[in-house]
């Protein structure tokens, strides 16, 4: 809701856990809510606005109201609701061709259409390559200054230097191919070059009702 003109795409799991009738029943549910969501964030953003405005100081609040105007100009384009069976593998594919659409959809995205540097494929190739070779270890970490060596020794990409490679790394991270916790200082220097292996270890961790699983044990 911060994000000026961001985009969200709801989606809705567990579909195999309902009748079809439900599906349906949920998804104007969900959708309504949040409809009712945004015109209630709107309606107390105009009611905080119009304080400020109103009361006998208005120049003291000059830095609030700045914040909640530039909060309301914060449009969101909410899409339709899509409801998948994570169990299917049908239902996945269905959920990338959906968001595939949307994200080539220029009325959606006018400010992303830009021409990539073929070193930014090249890149990409060449560590799709890299995570799917016999000596990468399960988990897909690599050190990053591990990696640009890695990198170099590869055809086109010789003169690769670090710099660069980070500004590669943050899109291919935006895309998904990776995952690169720059901002965090102890992951910095890591690349998860199998992201699948985060969500195996998170699953692990964060567990659905694992609060009801630990207290039925006696």
């Amino acid at each position: 809701m911060r994000v000026p003109n961001s985009v969200v795409l709801p989606v809705g799991t567990h579909v195999d856990c309902c009748q079809e009738e439900e599906v349906e029943e949920k998804r104007h549910d969900i959708m309504a809510k949040i409809t009712a969501m945004l015109a209630e964030r709107k309606s107390n953003l105009a009611h905080f606005i119009n304080n400020l405005e109103c009361s006998e100081e208005p120049k003291f609040y000059v830095d609030q109201w700045e914040r909640l105007k530039e909060m309301q100009s914060c449009m969101l384009t909410i899409l339709n609701l899509v409801a998948v069976n994570c169990m299917d593998h049908h239902d996945i594919k269905k959920l990338e061709a959906c968001i595939l659409e949307h994200v080539k959809n220029e009325k959606l995205f006018p400010q992303l259409i830009r021409v990539l540097p073929p070193v930014y494929r090249q890149v990409e190739a060449a560590i799709v390559d890299i995570a799917q070779s016999e000596e990468m270890a399960d988990h897909g970490m690599m050190d990053l200054q591990y990696l640009l060596s890695k990198l170099s020794q590869r055809q086109h990409l010789g003169s690769l230097g670090r710099e660069l490679l980070q500004d590669i790394l943050r899109y291919l991270h935006r895309i998904g191919l990776i995952v690169w916790y720059e901002e965090i200082k102890h992951l910095e220097s890591t690349v998860f070059l199998q992201p699948t292996f985060l969500i195996t270890m998170f699953k692990l961790l964060v567990r659905y009702r694992l609060v009801q699983q630990l207290e039925s044990i006696s």
